[in-house]
């Protein structure tokens, strides 16, 4: 036998997106104090870092959701239809931007806007139309949707009222996460502690009438798109995650009775080894988090279940072939790190909404990963990795290290305020810009292996006269409504936001008196007022 050499060191060792540094070779000395129970465990036990469920995809594959919105309803409910048709398991409802911050598709400033980065809803006809012909019961339906959150649920709940369906048997998830707003993506509307309260109404609200929907999914995705690392992305949910659970408490609610319900939703990025290291360290210091610092006694309440999403920022328009690799990619990490729902972004994303074409292709690739590739067959497939297990204790430590500087400066809340968290991600993003224009990141057909175009891609349009047919619904829709209902209903949601009371009552009262998602929005703006961002210099 030959004798057994060493690898050469290099002379500088290459960084993962979080400038960790990856030694060339991984040996057992990595894991010599390493506690296998301690940090791993067994799937299903804490501190679940292999896996929420003792059987992950040996019991059940993870729910395949494919994110869709554009025009009006009849339009999205189109594609809905076509993605079930080819085996998504779950919808994913995408909202313009109207719609996101409380506008209705006739205000002035929704202009152009309507229908364009998702689906146009302003009452609760458009909601039906939305979720024609779709049994409720069956499908578990994410809605992307913060600042407006509780209207859309009350509109959702309102449908499947009108449907003869029981409420307590639906099952979905509402973002409702608006600190990723005010942090990474901007679709806020209120000032932070009302915002925040009307986060813990619809917890409170939820838990009492819709006990199998998602409360909350804690966004780290918007984060991660905004520029932040993988430690970051990290770091920055659970102390956005802390917060609500804080609130919560502060509301009077129990911990162990909402903590169950929360979600999370992650960025599956580019770098794959540290993606599936990110996802077993977030279990682990989650479990730890709800377990030791907020006092939860519910194993369910320590579980952090996840939704991912492969990640937008990485498309590119040129080559964009390249994405459906760099998409499967994303995804294998994803299921590699134990997700339970997945979105695979279609190639053309760079370029314009997905085609039909270019959706069925990102759900093939989920169904290509989950029924051919064998890794759903086993659980946690890369445990025991010297490299893996390295890299999942150095992510934990260095997101550690950045929820006790939030600590300091007083929470999570107070570091929003003061900018610190959107300064540390706006620094990241600069630092990965300087390095891509520089050539020292590479990215493929980009700033390396460059190709004059080779051809016209088909593009989604949306139909411009759709605008005009939403603002035209929308006005006949005040005309025919119950005047004096409607009006006593807003007067009740103003009267609720001025005393502390759940406001969710009173919103779903108002939907189904056909108020609109802006009018409701601006009762609520009439007594809360806006929130108006600290820039940061």
């Amino acid at each position: 036998m030959p004798e057994k050499t060493k690898p050469s060191a290099a002379s500088v060792d290459p960084e993962t997106s979080s400038h960790i540094s990856v030694r060339q070779l991984y040996t057992p000395v990595d894991l010599d104090n390493w506690d296998y129970d301690e940090q791993a465990g067994y799937p299903g036990d804490f501190p679940y870092t292999r896996g929420v469920q003792p059987t992950m995809y040996r019991g059940r594959l993870w729910t395949m959701r494919q994110y869709a919105g554009m025009g009006d309803a009849e339009e999205s409910n189109k594609r809905y239809k076509y993605l079930l048709g080819h085996g998504t398991t779950g919808l994913s409802v995408a909202f313009d931007l109207p719609t996101q911050i409380g506008l209705d598709s006739d205000h002035p400033l929704a202009a152009g806007e309507v229908g364009k980065v998702g689906v146009a809803i302003d009452s609760l006809e458009d909601i039906e139309r939305l979720f024609d012909g779709i049994d409720l019961t069956k499908t578990s339906t994410s809605m992307t949707i913060n600042a407006t959150a509780p209207i859309l649920l009350a509109l959702y709940v309102a449908v499947a009222r009108k449907k003869g369906a029981d409420i307590r048997k639906l099952s979905g998830t509402v973002q409702n996460d608006v600190l990723k707003e005010y942090i990474a993506r901007g679709t806020y509307i209120y000032p932070i502690s009302h915002a925040m309260r009307l986060v813990t109404d619809l917890f409170a609200w939820s838990n009492q009438h819709v006990p199998e929907w998602n409360t909350i999914s804690i966004s780290g995705y918007h984060i991660r798109e905004a520029g932040a690392t993988a430690v970051q992305e990290v770091a920055f949910t659970l102390g956005n995650g802390c917060a609500y659970v804080e609130a919560a408490l502060r509301a009077g609610l129990d911990v162990d009775v909402f903590a169950p319900r929360l979600s999370f939703f992650f960025n599956a990025h580019n770098n794959f080894l540290e993606e599936v290291a990110k996802f077993r360290a977030a279990r682990r210091m989650w479990a730890r988090i709800m377990r030791e610092k907020l006092g939860a006694k519910n194993p369910r309440s320590w579980m952090l279940r996840f939704h991912a999403q492969t990640a937008g920022s990485t498309l590119t328009a040129q080559q964009p072939e390249n994405n459906i690799v760099r998409t499967a990619i994303q995804a294998m990490a994803a299921v590699l790190g134990g997700t339970q729902s997945l979105h695979t972004n279609s190639y053309d994303e760079a370029l314009s909404l997905p085609t039909e074409q270019a959706a069925r292709i990102a759900l093939r690739t989920q169904q290509i990963v989950a029924f051919e590739s064998g890794v759903p067959n086993t659980i946690d497939p890369l445990a025991g990795s010297y490299f893996i297990e390295s890299l999942t204790d150095e992510i934990e430590k260095r997101a550690n290290e950045y929820l006790q500087k939030i600590e300091a400066l007083g929470g999570m809340l107070k570091a929003i305020e003061r900018g610190f968290v959107q300064q540390e991600i706006q620094n990241a993003a600069y630092e990965q810009q300087k390095s891509v224009e520089s050539g020292e990141a590479t990215v493929v057909g980009v700033n390396r292996f460059t190709q004059e175009s080779s051809g016209q891609v088909p593009i989604q349009r949306v139909d411009e006269s759709l605008e005009r047919k939403q603002v035209e619904r929308l006005r006949a829709l005040r005309a025919k409504r119950d005047q004096k209902m409607w009006k006593k209903k807003i007067e009740m949601i103003q009267n609720a936001a001025r005393s502390g009371e759940n406001l969710m009552p009173k919103i779903v009262d108002a939907v189904e008196a056909y108020a609109t998602v802006g009018e409701i929005s601006d009762a609520m703006r009439a007594v809360f007022g806006e929130y108006q961002e600290t820039v940061v210099i």
